[in-house]
């Protein structure tokens, strides 16, 4: 039994650990331990406190995939709910849909019983604020919802230090099934709507007992236009290593052209329980904690290099 996350998990790891200890399954532990992801405040990325869009909604991201059965959960652009992951998974085992966003998604976690809280934290709009507050004259800022050339605003979206983010969660429990999770507040002052590789199974999640799975954060627009979860999946289907399938996902980037490509993180699980992580960034880190371990592991991921632009 493993679970592996991106290191952001780590407040959850734990005790999504303890869920397959338990007895659980992989995707009782995805759940909780980004659960715990989604609730911490220090984590703007993620759930409550995440950064808002560029009108100061925060809308969240989640999915879910059953390796056993492909079953798979998804929600997007949920306003007012801190546990997209528990709304995908809802979505995966009482609807035939996969998918519901926006009012559909809030509409079904009232429903389902979820409890509204609100999102915004007082630190996530002073930080919104100040940053539009930079560049935008006062009586846009004051009037942003109903500005009509609000994409020339998105802009600001390029600040490096807040533009993405996620949280990635797979597990494998005690009968060998594998499961994958993925949870997001997305890309900080987006434009309103805008869904990324999170709730795009194939893209920034994907699991396959047969073979294995894979989640991914960074620039989630690449990973839907290269799918680069399933195809790391695939490419196992199709005799890779682990390694090897690794790799060519992140060498397919290299083929997306366009004016905006930037960072892409993936982590791993092959059907025997083998972890891997990968970047195109250096040094960045994964961590991992098997059933018998006492604490996780920090490990970094292995680069690959995928050119960045920006015009």
């Amino acid at each position: 039994m493993i679970v592996v996350a991106s290191t952001n998990g780590l407040v959850g790891i734990e005790k999504a650990v303890q869920v397959l200890r338990e007895g659980g399954t992989a995707v009782a532990a995805v759940e909780a331990g980004i659960r715990l992801v989604e609730a911490n405040p220090d984590d703007h990325s993620v759930g409550y406190s995440g950064y808002p869009n560029i009108l100061g909604e925060v809308e969240l991201d989640a999915s879910v995939m059953n390796g056993r059965t492909l079953e798979t959960g998804a929600v997007g652009a949920v306003k007012g709910y801190p546990h997209p992951i528990s709304i995908a998974r809802a979505v995966m085992e009482h609807l035939p849909h996969v998918m519901l966003v926006g009012d559909g998604a809030a509409r079904f976690a009232a429903e389902m019983g979820f409890t509204r809280q609100e999102l915004l934290t007082t630190e996530t709009h002073r930080v919104w604020a100040e940053r539009l507050e930079r560049d935008m004259p006062a009586a846009t800022f004051a009037n942003l919802a109903q500005e009509t050339a609000l994409a020339d605003w998105v802009r600001l979206a390029t600040d490096p230090e807040r533009t993405k983010g996620t949280v990635n969660f797979i597990a494998q429990d005690a009968q060998g099934d594998i499961a994958c999770g993925v949870s997001t507040s997305g890309w900080a002052w987006k434009y309103p709507g805008r869904l990324g590789d999170t709730p795009i199974i194939g893209a920034g999640n994907y699991a396959d007992n047969r073979y294995g799975a894979a989640a991914c954060t960074g620039m989630g627009e690449m990973a839907i236009r290269a799918a680069t979860a399933h195809s790391l999946v695939l490419y196992m289907k199709m005799g890779m290593s682990l390694t090897e399938a690794c790799t060519e996902a992140m060498v397919d980037l290299r083929a997306l052209d366009g004016r905006f490509i930037s960072v892409m993180h993936l982590i791993a699980l092959d059907k025997d329980g083998t972890p891997a992580g990968f970047s195109s960034v250096h040094n960045k880190t994964y961590i991992y904690q098997t059933d018998d371990m006492a604490e996780p592991v920090e490990a970094v991921r292995e680069y690959v290099r995928v050119d960045g632009r920006w015009s």
